[in-house]
C-alpha cells in the first residue's frame, strides 16, 4: 500500500504477499504496520490459509522478514529460511509480479490507516485470492528457444491457473484435495467479480479524498523546497 501519512503518524495498511514459485498460488494478508507482532500473526494467518505445508520461506531483506521472531516462526515449523541479496529486486521477481497485477491493480495507491480500511481491504483480498487461484490461468517460463534469425526467445507452458497447476502437483493428501475441490465448487468467478468491484468502491469512497489531499500537500511542500533552494542572492562575475 502507499507510504503516506497516517492518523496515525508513520502508520498505514501493509499487504503481504506470498506465493509459491512452483504452482503460483498467492495469497494475501493485511497488516496494520510493519511491527513484528503484526508479522508473525500475518504468517500464522497464512500458515492456516494455504491449502499445502510451507517448505520454504523466501523473502526480501525487510527489516519486518530478518528478525529474531520471524527466523523462529520458521525454524519451529522446520522451514527452509532464505532472503534475497541486498539491492537485487530481480530476486524477487516472482512476488513483485504479483505485487505490481495484484496488490496495486485491486487495491489502489491509497492509504489505508483505519481499522474500518483494513476490515474492507481484509475482504477484498480474500475474493481476489480466490478469482486469481481458482480462475485466472498463468504461464510459466520453461526453456530458451532460438528463432530463425538466431535470437533466443522464452518458452513457456500451456495457461493453467494455480488450481490446477497445484492438483497436478503431486504435493496434496487425499484430504487437502479434497477440502480443495469443494472449495471451487463453491465458488462463482462472476460473483467473486462483483465482490472485488463492491468493495473497491468502498475503498475509493473511505480513502481517495484524504489519499489525494496529501498528496497535493506533499507536493506542495516539494514547491515551496524547491522555490527555497533557487531563491537567495545572486551573484555574477563581470
Amino acid at each position: 500500500m502507499s507510504p503516506k501519512r497516517a492518523s496515525d503518524p508513520g502508520e498505514f495498511a501493509r499487504t503481504l504477499t506470498a506465493t509459491c514459485v512452483y504452482t503460483g498460488w498467492t495469497h494475501l494478508e493485511v497488516l496494520r504496520n510493519n511491527a513484528r507482532v503484526h508479522m508473525i500473526a500475518a504468517l500464522d494467518r497464512l500458515e492456516r490459509a494455504l491449502p499445502f505445508d510451507v517448505a520454504g520461506l523466501d523473502c526480501d531483506n525487510g527489516s519486518e522478514f530478518i528478525n529474531d521472531q520471524v527466523v523462529a516462526w520458521a525454524g519451529e515449523r522446520q522451514v527452509f529460511f532464505t532472503r534475497s541479496r541486498p539491492y537485487k529486486k530481480n530476486d524477487q521477481a516472482v512476488v513483485e509480479s504479483k505485487n505490481n497485477h495484484i496488490v496495486r491493480k485491486y487495491g489502489f495507491y491509497y492509504r489505508y490507516d483505519t481499522a474500518a480500511e483494513r476490515d474492507v481491504l481484509t475482504k477484498l483480498w480474500q475474493v481476489v485470492v480466490w478469482k486469481m487461484n481458482f480462475f485466472t490461468p498463468t504461464k510459466k517460463p520453461v526453456g530458451w528457444s532460438v528463432d530463425g534469425q538466431g535470437r533466443r526467445r522464452r518458452v513457456y507452458d500451456d495457461p493453467r491457473t494455480p488450481f490446477q497447476r497445484l492438483l497436478d502437483s503431486g504435493v496434496l493428501s487425499k484430504a487437502q484435495e479434497r477440502a480443495l475441490r469443494t472449495q471451487y465448487a463453491k465458488l462463482n468467478p462472476v460473483e467473486l467479480t462483483r465482490d472485488i468491484v463492491r468493495y473497491q468502491g468502498m475503498l475509493v469512497t473511505k480513502a481517495r479524498w484524504k489519499t489525494e489531499a496529501l498528496t497535493a500537500e506533499v507536493e506542495d511542500a516539494k514547491k515551496q523546497r524547491r522555490k527555497r533552494q533557487t531563491g537567495g542572492v545572486k551573484i555574477r562575475s563581470a
